[in-house]
């Protein structure tokens, strides 16, 4: 994609941001995930933290995490699963998906560890965008 106000190509998906999907019992589940798959987690889940390939100094990180079976955050979408993208700058990609015509769900929503904004796919599955503060994930349960 060419972005001709910067006159340079325009990163889309940059990486996997995260892995979601809604679970009978949660706790149960991330119980089972560290006892069996070494995989800790607090109330969120779990984050596993990475190197940038083209910039080895940079930690990233990639979050999985069971829902509640009967969470609306994956709403509008009826799946039970979610993913989640990591994206550079997120208000420019949304502005240029709507251009293309994809659906573009809420706005999007700002916290200390980054901005989320949502799309889904022509099958109907929510699609998680997330341009990351990875700085502000140091200190959470992690993966290592």
């Amino acid at each position: 994609m060419i972005d001709n106000d910067k006159n340079n190509i325009m990163k889309r998906v940059t990486g996997i941001g995260g892995f979601f999907f809604k679970s009978e019992d949660p706790e149960k589940l991330k119980k089972w995930y560290d006892l069996h798959l070494g995989i800790k987690s607090d109330q969120y889940g779990g984050i596993f933290r990475w190197r940038e390939f083209q910039n080895p100094d940079q930690e990233a990180h990639t979050a999985w995490g069971p829902f509640s079976k009967d969470t609306e955050y994956f709403l509008p979408s009826k799946k039970s699963f979610m993913f989640n993208y990591r994206v550079e700058n997120l208000e420019k990609l949304l502005e240029i998906l709507k251009t293309e015509g994809v659906m573009v769900v809420g706005s999007i929503e700002e916290y200390e560890y980054g901005k989320f904004g949502w799309i889904l796919d022509p099958e109907g599955n929510k699609i998680e965008l997330w341009e990351p503060k990875d700085d502000k994930l140091t200190g959470t349960v992690s993966n290592e």
